[in-house]
């Protein structure tokens, strides 16, 4: 089984969160494919960039933080190309202003369908909504 895993998991997975411990958790047992679009590397970076900015970590923490995920990235992920299609298709996931879903969330979705993903990991409450609405379960973090 695929799942598609969003950049909130891998930060949390990988820099001190509120959700980290459960993170760790799911991942460590886990025995499901792990997919994620190529979209989640800059993500990743821009996250580990506000985390220095706001002072949650200094600049060894987000070195030592992106070593760990180009690891992950190496060997328990795997990422897929956005294509055109994927665009197309988060654009009109945005457009549709009730499912208040972000640039970056629709086009996370609409790559999760196109690689076939059944589950979705997520921390944020809208994606996993919209996620559901597509047919795709969002996982439990326990």
């Amino acid at each position: 089984m695929r799942v598609y895993v969003d950049t909130s998991v891998l930060v949390a997975l990988i820099v001190p969160e509120a959700h980290s411990a459960a993170v760790a958790r799911w991942y460590g047992r886990t025995r499901a494919e792990l997919v994620s679009a190529t979209w989640c590397v800059i993500e990743f970076a821009s996250a580990l960039g506000l985390k220095q900015r706001s002072g949650q970590i200094d600049a060894a923490q987000a070195r030592d933080a992106w070593e760990r995920f180009e690891r992950l990235a190496t060997n328990d992920l795997l990422l897929l190309p956005p294509i055109a299609a994927n665009f197309q298709r988060a654009a009109g996931l945005a457009l549709d202003a009730p499912n208040a879903l972000r640039a970056g969330d629709a086009l996370h979705l609409a790559c999760a369908e196109q690689a076939g993903a059944k589950r979705i990991a997520t921390l944020d409450a809208v994606l996993g909504r919209n996620a559901l609405r597509l047919k795709i379960k969002a996982v439990a973090f326990s």
